[in-house]
């Protein structure tokens, strides 16, 4: 089988998603600033949470929940590319 380039990103994106749980337990930059400058507690829920705070539902293992929801991410971002190439192929607007 031939490697195409796609075949690299996906294994860099799924191997990043395995990996970063494990980078650090500091907030990214969004929370840290919302936090030193005191506007943390005005932030609204989000209407809706396909996999809340990253932890996938019934595993015990906080960072085990974190990889397989990063996974699943990965994979469902992954499809939607996927498809939205396949159609702008199929309608002969993907090619320059």
């Amino acid at each position: 089988m031939k490697v195409k380039w796609w075949h690299i990103g996906l294994f860099i994106a799924l191997s990043v998603a395995c990996l970063a749980p494990l980078a650090s337990s500091s907030p990214d930059g969004l929370e840290r600033v919302a936090e030193d400058k005191g506007f943390w507690d005005k932030a609204l829920e989000p209407p809706y949470q396909v996999i809340a705070d990253y932890m996938f539902p019934g595993v015990e293992n906080e960072v085990l929940a974190t990889i397989i929801a990063g996974l699943i991410g990965v994979l469902i971002l992954f499809g939607l590319g996927c498809g939205i190439a396949w159609l702008l192929r199929a309608t002969g607007r993907g090619s320059a």
